[in-house]
């Protein structure tokens, strides 16, 4: 069976199986059969081949790994717990942002303590200038969505999609700003992900209680684990039901 997902990702990466081989140190026929054949190569070269393409082994070989092997994987990206995400640092958040330097996406449905960071506009300009790339998913003010959310949390009615606008009244001279995306999505949110290149802060959602109250991950992402990744596949699949972000409705 060929191996479709390590085929596109060389050629996603300008790789073809030639150059691909002489990167790693395996003939090319090698690299061939892999994809052709969907052989599976030995664990060095899956470290290699996935450092390549910047994926993980996860992704391209899902049957390399046994569940056991998984689960203490997806352990090893877990650096911390916390309680409530009000708790962490907030010399971590201006860590994340402060080192990243290629991918910065965030899923929320307002997300108004990130965007009320004095520096995070600054800060974002300038790394996009720089080569940053930047998505960023808010819940849609006039969503369902957002007004069952206020009493999900036991807030007053339209507290949430209040909250909404006045995050998106903070982050949309963003929106003009090469290298930066804004969308809103209806969706129910199970978890607020923020996501800084290879770490990431997921916070959990309970119902009854505001977010800044629920349980937070923070993750680093390990080629060969897949925590991480199924995180960002969620994101991924919000921000392809998601539309482009209309900050008319802030005033709405």
């Amino acid at each position: 069976m060929t191996n479709d997902r390590l085929e596109d990702s060389l050629l996603s990466n300008g790789f073809t199986p030639e150059s691909a081989a002489s990167a790693i140190g395996v003939d090319a026929k090698t690299v061939e059969r892999w994809i052709n054949k969907g052989r599976t190569p030995y664990p060095k070269h899956r470290r290699a081949l996935a450092a390549l393409v910047h994926e993980t082994e996860n992704y391209l070989w899902p049957d390399a790994i046994d569940a056991e092997r998984r689960t203490e994987l997806a352990e090893a990206e877990v650096i911390k717990v916390y309680p409530h995400r009000s708790v962490i640092p907030a010399d971590l958040w201006s860590r994340l942002l402060r080192d990243c330097s290629e991918r910065i996406d965030v899923l929320v449905l307002a997300g108004l303590f990130l965007a009320e960071e004095p520096a995070f506009a600054k800060i974002i300009k300038t790394k996009v200038r720089q080569g940053l790339s930047v998505r960023m998913l808010f819940g849609d003010p006039v969503a369902d969505e957002a007004s069952k959310r206020s009493g999900e949390e036991s807030l007053a009615v339209g507290t949430v999609p209040a909250r909404i606008r006045n995050a998106l009244a903070l982050v949309e001279p963003l929106g003009d700003v090469d290298g930066v995306e804004i969308r809103f999505h209806g969706t129910t949110l199970y978890n607020s992900i923020f996501r800084f290149d290879d770490e990431m802060i997921v916070n959990m959602h309970v119902f009854g209680l505001p977010g800044a109250y629920a349980p937070a991950l923070h993750l680093r992402r390990l080629a060969t684990g897949d925590l991480f990744e199924t995180y960002m596949t969620s994101f991924e699949h919000v921000w392809s039901n998601s539309d482009a972000a209309d900050f008319s409705r802030i005033r709405g």
